[in-house]
């Protein structure tokens, strides 16, 4: 288990304990199992990105702010050996944070990474309105926000405001290598 699943594993302990929920009320909330939830919170096992974007809606925290929060690199200037790297179990999908959220900024910037012919989906948007600004760099990706579907080639740029279910889905022969920004309302 790496540094950053650790941190995070800590971070959803905290943020449980100081809402005063126990792990049925969390489990009630999200849909995830009790036993799933202590799991991750102990960091016997690495959450997925389908879990982590049901925890960060539960507790009201863009992904972006969850991962941030995680991260101890709050400075200005964030050196590539500082960015946290977290990979999804389930798809490979790799989230690199460049800049992460903090105190004072309502913005954050991540690299993802998603293998050919892997779908990261989340079923609910974690915040209301959160903007999203993303930069295709290398593949193809297919990304759906509720009813609109969005195919996307190297060099392709969409900006949309997340209020709906949304789910991205490499449809090349190599990974879709992306920079998307998310900043809160």
């Amino acid at each position: 288990m790496s540094n950053l699943d650790q941190d995070l594993a800590r971070r959803l302990t905290d943020l449980r304990r100081a809402r005063n929920w126990p792990l049925e009320e969390l489990a009630e909330r999200t849909g995830i199992s009790r036993a799933t939830l202590s799991r991750v919170e102990r960091g016997d096992t690495s959450p997925t990105a389908n879990v982590l974007g049901k925890l960060a809606s539960a507790f009201g925290l863009s992904m972006a702010e969850l991962f941030g929060s995680a991260s101890s690199t709050v400075e200005r200037l964030v050196p590539r050996a500082a960015q946290a790297v977290w990979t999804d179990p389930e798809t490979g999908y790799t989230r690199r944070t460049l800049t992460p959220a903090a105190s004072g900024y309502r913005g954050a910037m991540i690299e993802g990474c998603i293998p050919a012919g892997a779908t990261v989906a989340y079923a609910a948007p974690p915040v209301p309105d959160l903007e999203h600004q993303l930069v295709l760099l290398e593949g193809k990706l297919r990304l759906v926000v509720g009813p609109d579907t969005y195919d996307l080639a190297s060099g392709d740029a969409l900006r949309f405001r997340l209020n709906a279910p949304n789910s991205y889905h490499a449809s090349g022969k190599v990974p879709a290598r992306y920079f998307l920004t998310v900043i809160t309302p």
